[in-house]
């Protein structure tokens, strides 16, 4: 993809100041920028890179103003993040697999497979499977019996649907996700060995989704682990049975939720954050990283952070009290020494 800085204005409706003729192929990181390319101003601690970068073309915000002369084109835009991720999408475009179904995919004759569908080599549908319009399952994906796809979804490489599990419209798998295993249910026995639950329920995943590399989604024990609709999850992260994810979460990498915990919507929760099991999460709940959650959070909108975790601000007032703890016990200790000496 090759455009000029006049026609990106356009695109993004911003406001050109600079060459309107000079062309740009590929993005490129601020501090990285090369000829040819187009970066961005987001972050005020990475202006003083707008005044080296040697990119093309610089996306900043309407209000930037510069305090030294910049050589690249500016494009003035009233949201900068919402503006790259529109480019990003363009130029990160990947090649259209074929819409034909590989010589060494399996397809059982009873799965039913909508128009436009692209399956790769030595991926496997199973019987009674129903795969919606415009899918693209690439090579080494496994869909298991009655498995049902929505349209426009995409499943990468080594992607594993167990059986009975529902995906809707629009949703996007990256490599090795695993939906549907079974849930870790066992039942301990007088001599100390543990009887496997049957894990009988499915996973639901909502419309909109996107679920990062080597995450996994187990399967309910009875009834459905839900994923709800514009959910975000990224890399490396454990959903337990029956766990109900509320609509537009979005979690980071390495995050566990054990089962039956209910995470309400548009919840924010941060890297290696862990729930324990069977409680609620009121809507709008931030957890910071590491976080520990061992309680409800009842209230909506709350910010919590430790472990186990508590009030966000709570939490930093604490922490600058546990920061101070030598001194204040090397305090206290000459108190007590002062008394006892009269």
């Amino acid at each position: 993809m090759q455009i000029s800085a006049k026609e990106l204005g356009v695109l993004l409706k911003g406001h050109l100041e600079g060459d309107p003729d000079v062309m740009v192929s590929a993005p490129s990181k601020i501090e990285e920028g090369r000829p040819g390319t187009i970066t961005f101003l987001a972050n005020p601690k990475y202006e003083p890179h707008a005044y080296t970068t040697k990119a093309s073309i610089l996306l900043v915000s309407r209000d930037f103003q510069p305090v030294q002369p910049i050589a690249a084109t500016l494009i003035r835009v009233d949201d900068v993040y919402a503006s790259l991720a529109f480019l990003l999408e363009q130029f990160g475009q990947q090649a259209e697999q074929q819409r034909v179904i590989a010589e060494r995919a399996s397809v059982h004759e009873s799965a039913e497979i909508g128009e436009g569908v692209a399956i790769g080599e030595f991926t496997v549908v199973e019987a009674g499977s129903r795969i919606g319009a415009n899918c693209t399952l690439y090579p080494q994906v496994f869909v298991g019996k009655n498995v049902v796809l929505g349209n426009n979804v995409t499943l990468y490489p080594g992607v594993k649907i167990y059986h009975d599990c529902q995906i809707g419209d629009n949703c996007v798998l990256h490599a090795n996700v695993v939906i549907g295993c079974d849930g870790f249910g066992y039942v301990p026995q007088e001599d100390r060995s543990y009887r496997k639950i049957a894990q009988i329920g499915n996973v639901v995943i909502e419309s909109d989704v996107e679920i990062g590399s080597n995450t996994v989604i187990d399967r309910a024990t009875m009834g459905s682990t839900f994923i709800r609709r514009g959910v975000k999850l990224d890399n490396l992260i454990q959903i337990a049975h029956n766990v109900d994810i509320g609509e537009h979460t979005a979690i980071a990498a390495q995050a566990g939720v054990a089962g039956s915990t209910q995470i309400g919507q548009h919840c924010m929760i941060g890297g290696q954050a862990g729930f324990v099991g069977h409680i609620k999460v009121a809507d709008g709940a931030k957890v910071q990283a590491q976080s520990g959650v061992a309680a409800p959070i009842k209230t909506e909108n709350t910010a919590v952070y430790g472990s186990p975790a508590i009030d966000y601000s709570n939490y930093l007032r604490s922490y600058a009290v546990f920061k101070q703890l030598p001194a204040l016990y090397k305090r206290i200790s000459e108190l007590e020494r002062k008394l006892r000496e009269g």
